[in-house]
């Protein structure tokens, strides 16, 4: 055999390694998924059977029914979809922003200023929790979706994401723009959030899926009824002396289906930002 064959025989293993390696980790991945979609259209004494079956002979589709009427889930959707939305969409702005200061704009210790900022990343929230909820407090903020909004955002990874993708885009365009006249907001909105789709729908897809699935931050500042989201309201399925993990499987389920329909829209932009934001810069 060649030297040449031998080449691409080893690459064709290599490859098919790689790719069974992968494969076999999506499945792990997979597997809580499964269950719980399994378990969601099961009778609730056959949830913790064994051995597993997988697929019931008769699919409990009235789980999906009863528990809009045992919870209000309803309210919990329409108030989660509030705090993401409201969320998102201002960590998209406070991001890009930033970013296109830290990225294009000269100032004296700006590097400087960057690097601590990110720095604030490795910071964990238990850190400054107290802290922050008595501020949250002093202000009047808790029990408030106002005071969750404000303090989402801003966010240290969503400005370098953007500032990665930003460093990325010649600043001979950025010249041209402003001989043409446009000013540095028109910069902004007119060139570089245009060029920057993979990079936003990023960031999107990141910061929709953090704050939909938050917990913490609910259970901590929000004791309303009316005003607890979606993962607070998946705890009412539990009382003092039992839980229906049936019905807690199928909300959870339902609870999941807006951040999946956003990521298969996105992911493709969700790939290439992440790719570009680790080789550019």
């Amino acid at each position: 055999m060649s030297r040449s064959n031998k080449k691409n025989a080893a690459f064709v293993i290599k490859a098919v390694l790689i790719y069974a390696a992968l494969i076999l980790m999506a499945y792990i991945m997979l597997i809580p998924f499964a269950w719980m979609l399994s378990a969601s259209l099961k009778l609730e004494k056959d949830v913790f059977s064994f051995p597993i079956v997988w697929l019931p002979a008769k699919l409990q589709w009235n789980n999906y029914a009863e528990i809009w009427r045992k919870v209000p889930l309803l309210t919990g959707f329409l108030n989660t979809a509030k705090l993401t939305m409201f969320t998102t969409i201002l960590q998209l702005l406070t991001s890009s922003f930033a970013a296109y200061a830290f990225a294009k704009l000269e100032f004296k210790g700006r590097d400087t200023l960057f690097m601590m900022y990110v720095m604030t990343i490795s910071i964990p929230w238990q850190v400054y929790m107290v802290p922050q909820y008595k501020l949250m407090t002093w202000l009047g903020l808790t029990d408030s979706h106002l005071g969750l909004i404000l303090m989402h955002a801003f966010t240290a990874m969503g400005v370098f994401l953007m500032r990665q993708f930003f460093v990325s885009i010649p600043n001979e365009l950025l010249e041209a723009a402003r001989i043409d006249g446009l000013s540095e907001y028109g910069i902004w909105r007119k060139l570089m959030l245009p060029l920057s789709k993979p990079a936003i729908a990023t960031l999107c897809i990141t910061s929709f899926t953090f704050e939909w699935n938050d917990f913490m931050g609910p259970l901590i500042y929000l004791s309303s009824q009316k005003k607890k989201t979606i993962q607070l309201m998946l705890r009412l399925f539990n009382t003092q002396y039992s839980s229906n993990y049936a019905q807690i499987m199928a909300a959870a389920t339902v609870a999941l289906i807006p951040v999946l329909t956003l990521f298969v829209f996105l992911q493709r932009y969700f790939v290439e930002g992440v790719a570009s934001s680790g080789i550019k810069g």
